[in-house]
């Protein structure tokens, strides 16, 4: 669709730092951008809720891990944030805005939500033509809309895939596209609804590090709703629904260390943090490590002790 010059295909660790708009975000001092009170929802009148009287607040740029059992209602969670599904009971805020009828249009600029099958995102008959069906929509200039591909498709790594149908992608580079249409929309609160659980473990690791440099850039709040022990380890903050309610407000340290709401959330603890526990019970005083490296580097001088 476009004239372009294409940009190598390797997806640089520091890609979303370099287009940092806002560097001096701080979590802890934003107001929220995500803000809900006594939010419930049913399917049907008559059927229990899926989502309970649950009250919390997302302060701006930070990734939150909401885990859980299948069925205890976090797609459903998310999907209301931006009228994915009708109102429910409460109230739901985002960047202040109270979510109403006539505010829907407004909201849904500012949250960009990546599925957990990439295939149910795809529009248009070639990679470019995806990314532009969401620029379209936003009546974007053409000289706009041609700058965030070509800045989008760099970011991602997927420059060289622009012009690919999207049956010709592996199910890497289709996550990559689905991820890349959403952010070159440029919303402000993205949600990942399980968007590593179909991938393998390379491709998951690429999606990690690609969640973790938009967290380190500012730019972004994230939700990321996940099994993945390294996905949560990597987060800030942990939500943890059981049958529709609110059960736990944690760090993924606190998370890890509470056995009880392990079980319940069907999550297990990374191997480094389950063998720091297991050292800590003869003895060995080892600090948590965030991963397996930081983990071998802690054990080494203890060997080397011998």
């Amino acid at each position: 669709m476009f004239q372009r010059e294409l940009i190598g295909p390797h997806y640089t660790s520091n890609a979303f730092e370099e287009s940092v708009r806002n560097p001096s975000v701080n979590s802890s001092k934003c107001s929220p951008a995500i803000e809900l009170v006594g939010v419930s929802y049913g399917y049907a009148k008559k059927d229990l809720p899926v989502i309970n009287d649950i009250t919390f607040s997302i302060p701006q740029g930070q990734w939150v891990a909401l885990v859980g059992a299948n069925g205890c209602g976090k797609s459903t969670l998310v999907k209301l944030m931006n009228a994915l599904l009708p109102k429910g009971e409460g109230t739901i805020k985002v960047k202040g805005l109270e979510l109403q009828s006539d505010t829907i249009g407004e909201i849904r600029k500012t949250i960009g939500m990546v599925f957990q099958n990439p295939d149910n995102q795809f529009i248009g008959a070639t990679v470019e033509d995806d990314i532009v069906f969401g620029l379209e929509g936003q009546c974007l200039s053409i000289e706009v809309m041609e700058e965030r591909v070509k800045s989008y498709a760099a970011k991602l790594g997927i420059a060289d895939l622009l012009d690919k149908h999207p049956s010709e992608l592996s199910g890497g580079q289709k996550q990559r596209v689905a991820i890349a249409s959403i952010l070159s929309m440029e919303p402000e609160v993205v949600i990942f609804d399980e968007a590593s659980s179909m991938l393998d473990e390379k491709t998951r690791n690429d999606l990690l590090n690609i969640l973790s440099d938009m967290h380190k850039s500012g730019r972004y709040t994230i939700i990321s709703i996940t099994h993945d022990a390294q996905e949560i380890a990597a987060s800030e903050r942990v939500l943890v629904l059981q049958e529709g309610k609110l059960i736990a407000d944690r760090t993924p340290t606190e998370l890890f260390q509470d056995e009880k709401i392990l079980e319940m959330s069907h999550v297990i603890a990374p191997f480094a943090f389950q063998l720091t526990t297991e050292l800590h019970k003869y003895g060995l005083d080892i600090s948590i490590p965030n991963c397996e490296k930081e983990l071998t580097e802690a054990l080494w001088p203890l060997h080397l002790r011998k």
